[in-house]
Parts: C-alpha cells; structure tokens; sequence
C-alpha cells in the first residue's frame, strides 16, 4: 500500500513518516540545513502479516506543491496531518482540495503536536478538521492524536495503517498494460540510468522492453527493487525502483512515463471541476496541468465557448504546449499560470479527441460513453453512434488494455473485428446492412454495365458505405467475399462467375469473330488485319478480344494475335503427338512449325505461349511436354496430315536446316 502525507508546512509531516519506519525522508542537505521538506522523501515499512507499507513524505510550503501533487499521484491512502498548535492552515486547504480532486478517498487525519497543545485546543482543532473534511473525498475519516516527542497516538496510528494495508484489495490490472510514473531520475555507477516511481497499472518483469514516454525511447528493464530489495517483477499499486537500459540519465526526468504502450498526446477532452473559492475559468484560459508526476502549461478550449463557473464542472479540451501521456481515467490538478494557486481538477474522459468535424450529438454520446471509465460500458455505446466504427487500436490505448482484452470486450459487446492493422469493431447488424448492400449493389452494376470487368473498390465504398475508411472496407469485402459470392481482381469487384461479354451486342459481334478466327486455323490474323477484314474500329475489336480472353473463349498468343480455344487445343495435340514420338520425348521449333505449317515467328509465338499456359517447358534447344493440356484449353486432336510428314526422318536437307536453326535459336 502507498501513503502519502499532506498538510501545511512545519505540522510534523517528515517527523510522523520517521516514527512510523525509523527512516527520515528529508536527504538533501538544503531540507536538513532550512528543517522543511522540498522535495519528495520515502520510506518503507512492513506490516506483521508482511504487506508493504511506502510511505511518499511530502513538502508542505506552497512554492512546493508542483512536487506535492507528484507526490500523491497514484496513492492508495492519505495521512493528512494538522498540528494541534496551528490548526487548520492554508496549505492544509489546498492540499485537502488537491485530495479531493485527485479522488483519493482512503485516508487517516493525524492531529500532530498535541504536547504543544491544551486538550481544549486539540478538542477545537478535531471539530475545525471535522467541518473542513465535508463535501470532500475524505468526509468522515478516523482522526488520531498523536505526538513524536511523548509517543502518544503512534502505536495508535501505525495499528489502524498495518490493518489497511492487509486489508486492501488490490485491483486486477493484469489485463491493463504496464504505466508507471517518473518521480526521480539518477545515475548508479555500474548500473546506468535508474528511475524510481509508482507503478499505476499492469505489471513488470526484468527483461521487459517498454518505452519511456512521451517521447518513444525503447527502454530494457535490466533490474527491479521494491524497499531496497532486489526483485523480479512489480504490479499495480507498488512502488519500485527501475534500472533501465537504452536511455541515458539526462533524457530521463520526472513527469516522464515508462510504459508498455505509449499514449502520448497534446489534446485531451476532460471533466473539469473549478473550485468554489476560485475564479471562473473562461474559453482558452491559460494554466498548469498536472498529470501523474508531469506538469506542462495548457489552455482551456470550452466545447460550445461560454465560462466555467466556480464551483461547476463541465467537459472541457486542454490543449497541451508539450506532448505529454495520459489515459482515460488520470486524474489531473490545473493551477495559476504562476503556480501559486490550484484552481480545480478532474480526469481524463478521452485522450485523443477526434481532429475531424463529428457532430454535436454524436460527439456528445461519445463522451457520455468514455466518461463511465469503464471500456465494457463505452464500447457499446461508441458502435451504435460512430458510423465509421470503432479504431480497436486507438480504443485500446485509450483505456490502457492488453490487446486480447481489448478484442474480447469488442466480441462481448457484439461487434465484428475488421481488419488487422488498423484493426476497426462495428457493429454485427451494420456488418449485415453493408454485406447486403453490396450484394444489391453489384447485381444492379453487372445488369446496367454488362461489359464492364467490376465495379471499382472506391465507388462500391461511395454506394454501401461511405463512412468506412477505404482500407476497412477494402478488409470486410476481402473477409466475406466468399460468403458474399464476390471476388477482388485488383481493386475491382465483381460477382463470382460474371463474364463481362455476357451481353446481346457482343455475342452478335463473337458470330461474325469467331468463324473468321477458325478459318484461318493455325496461321492467325493480325489484329488490324482482322479489323479490316470485319470493317470494325481496331481499338473495339481489341477492348473485346481481351474480354474475350477473361473468359478464355480466346486465347491471346501476343497482344496482336488472338487464337480461338479449339486451335490451340489442335496445336498442343499437335505438339504433344510430336513429342511422345521422339525418343527423348521433346521436339523442335522446326518441327513444330514444319507440322503446323506456319512461319517460324509464328511457331516461336505460339510455343512461347503454350510455356505461358503450362503445356511445354523449353529445355535448352528442344521443347518437352509440362502437362495435359485438356484442362487448359479443353479437348483437342491433332490435324491431319499424311503419316510420313510425321514419322519419317527429315531428308537431309532438312537436318542441315535444323542444325542452322538450332543454333540461330540459341542465339
């Protein structure tokens, strides 16, 4: 359990610490020489049942609350205490409302000094603290008179501190990401970079990597200590002492995080609760923001313009003048541009408001939704008014969740998981609407635009679902496309099975195509040539033997040249016949083309081809079957041709002008 001490300066803070653990917290020669604590001091203690008690010892003089506040940042318990002497003091105010403020209910008023008091006195001073205490977090806290000179109330004391510690409950953080706030920095020699803190959520491990926020340092956790021990990890609500590697002393300070996913940010939309006894805060009022151990200057933007009365709260956005890291949930003080003065707090409801215009009401819902601090609750309610669905990502550290939990809240809130990087939620029944939409949509494209190949990813996007971003559209077409009986060529869509020709116009323009391809047989026709022979534009005879092509009624031997299916299939029979008749089971372009009866450019063409497709694999001169070539391009017999012209052995003549080719192909 962490303890820290509050109150005003010289009512015993450091001397009470020192008689609960024997150990004084002020070490700096400046606190011993002037007898008041400046910065923070800690001690430690163990309880009988062996639960550690930190003590976090606390300076009381106003120039030093900046570190007072860094002091009782991530606090389970408050000592606050008021000298029997003096009474309630101002510093004993403004601690109390900084108390308040950060939300910190558990605590023990101690009523210092009561040597140096009558009984009258100290029966005036319980009732002033009594009053005091109403309407803060603490109303109704134990009081306990003590003295560090007589001793009295000290054993008091410590019994009521050692049951609170063994008897809190510590919170389960093992599904929040590790947080842990910089309250100092220094060198060990041997040792490097060492800072000490408190560990706000999750749990750390020697050989952790985590980064030092809030500006991405990759940092090594090379050892840990909890009250001077060496151990192997720490969780939330303990105190310990990090030796880091990767980072030098001089980039490690206070205010600084060290975390397992880094949440920096400079604009934070917050509820903010002024302080009744202080000014009214109006639009883009300028003040200090304390958050954690950290402290940077910001301005107050109020949502709708207006002021924040004393004594009211509102949603607010702070805009931060350095990057600084927050979650949902910190608690944070804003002070005096001078920093004499604390004029209210609250805590975060949304650290990475929206940049882009959201309307009033939906925006409204939203922080509705974050102000619950709970991701289970928000969830929901962010799926059912944020068109666009929900970043998983930038949900998930928001609120400083492990990434399976994260999902797992998504799935138990109903909602479908889109995408992986960035990965979106949206909700089941909107999931249904688009993947129908689009079933809608391409059915009523392919009906108006039968030639079109598909419809383009982006203008589906602008018909179904405009409000997804192109990628997690892109996603949840690519994840239901088979349910959807839809496929992506490229950043096309299309129905499964829809043949862009499949209309009136080109099949009448295929009947008077194909015969004139079949006629001509194995010698082809160039394009142009075939275009001028049919008296059709070259470039609409081309855009529709492509489209052919797609449906593999034609096959494109070389962007002039198109050969009908049933040709092909005859030259690969041809081919195959060719081969399974030489002794080593290949065959040559000569006699190939010499079977074909083409030219050789041709021969060369069509066989490049049928290596495209899988049918032939040339090996060095010679070619040799790959595979059945049926499947490819459906049945086909060789053409007839008289026996000898295949079987017998070239004349002479005809070796010679093989040998020639031979070595002019190798070429």
């Amino acid at each position: 359990m962490i303890v820290a001490t509050a109150g005003h300066v010289d009512h015993g803070k450091t001397a009470l610490v020192k008689a609960l653990t024997g150990v004084d917290t002020d070490r700096l020669p400046e606190e011993k020489a002037r007898g008041i604590s400046i910065d923070l001091g800690f001690a430690y203690v163990d309880t009988p049942a062996g639960t550690c008690i930190g003590f976090v010892d606390v300076p009381g003089h106003e120039r030093f609350v900046r570190n007072m506040i860094a002091g009782v940042c991530g606090i389970d318990a408050v000592l606050l205490v008021v000298a029997a002497d003096d009474g309630v003091m101002p510093q004993t105010r403004e601690h109390l409302a900084i108390i308040d403020l950060l939300g910190i209910r558990r605590g023990l008023i101690v009523i210092s000094k009561v040597d140096c008091a009558s009984s009258a006195r100290v029966l005036g001073v319980r009732h002033e603290v009594a009053a005091l205490l109403e309407g803060t977090s603490l109303v109704g806290a134990e009081i306990v008179e003590t003295s560090v000179v007589t001793g009295a109330g000290i054993d008091e004391l410590r019994t009521r501190l050692y049951a609170g510690a063994d008897e809190r409950a510590v919170a389960d953080h093992q599904q929040r990401c590790f947080r842990y706030a910089i309250d100092r920095a220094f060198s060990v020699a041997g040792s490097g970079t060492v800072v000490t803190g408190t560990v706000f959520q999750g749990s750390v491990a020697r050989g952790d990597r985590l980064q030092l926020a809030p500006f991405g340092v990759e940092v090594r956790v090379r050892g840990i200590q909890k009250a001077h021990l060496a151990v192997d990890t720490a969780r939330a609500g303990e105190r310990c002492a990090l030796n880091l590697a990767g980072v030098e002393r001089h980039h490690a300070t206070r205010g600084q995080w060290v975390v397992a996913d880094d949440a920096t940010t400079t604009r934070l939309d917050v509820r903010l609760r002024v302080l009744a006894d202080a000014p009214s805060l109006g639009h883009w009022a300028s003040v200090h923001l304390h958050i954690g151990t950290s402290d940077v200057n910001a301005r107050i933007a109020m949502i709708g313009g207006g002021a924040l009365a004393s004594g009211s709260s509102a949603i607010v956005q702070l805009l931060c003048e350095a990057p600084m890291s927050a979650v949902v949930g910190d608690r944070f003080i804003i002070r005096d541009p001078s920093a004499r003065r604390t004029l209210g707090g609250g805590f975060v409801v949304d650290p990475f408001p929206p940049r882009r215009n959201v309307s009033r009401a939906v925006r409204a819902a939203q922080l509705d939704a974050m102000e619950t601090l709970s991701p289970q609750r928000a969830l929901p309610v962010l799926l059912s008014v944020s068109a666009g669905g929900v970043d998983l990502a930038l949900f998930g550290r928001a609120f400083n969740l492990e990434p399976a939990y994260r999902d797992q809240i998504a799935r138990e809130s109903g909602a479908q998981i889109v995408g992986e990087d960035p990965a979106r939620a949206l909700p089941s029944d909107g999931v249904e609407e688009i993947k129908n939409a689009i079933v809608v949509a391409l059915a009523r494209f392919h009906s108006d635009s039968p030639q079109a190949k598909g419809l383009e990813l982006k203008a589906l996007r602008a018909l179904v679902a405009r409000a997804l971003s192109a990628d997690t559209f892109a996603a949840l077409v690519r994840r239901f496309a088979v349910e959807l009986s839809v496929e992506i060529v490229g950043s096309m869509v299309c129905q499964i099975g829809h043949v862009a020709t499949a209309n009136r116009a080109d099949e009448v323009l295929w009947q008077r195509v194909k015969p004139v391809l079949l006629e001509a047989g194995a010698r082809g026709h160039v394009l142009s040539e075939l275009a001028a022979d049919l008296r059709i534009h070259q470039s609409v005879l081309a855009d529709f033997l492509h489209r052919k092509s797609a449906t593999r009624d034609v096959v494109r031997v070389t962007p002039e040249r198109f050969y009908p299916r049933e040709v092909l299939a005859q030259l690969a029979a041809f081919a195959t016949e060719l081969a399974a008749r030489a002794p080593d089971q290949s065959f040559i372009a000569a006699r190939f083309r010499d079977g074909a009866g083409v030219n050789r450019t041709l021969a060369i063409q069509i066989l490049e081809c049928f290596d495209r497709i899988g049918i032939t694999q040339r090996v060095g001169d010679a070619r040799k079957i790959r595979g059945d070539f049926a499947p490819i391009l459906g049945p086909g017999r060789a053409p007839g041709r008289p026996e000898a012209e295949v079987r017998s052995p070239p004349a002479p003549a005809a070796r010679s002008r093989e040998r020639v080719e031979r070595r002019t192909h190798s070429r």
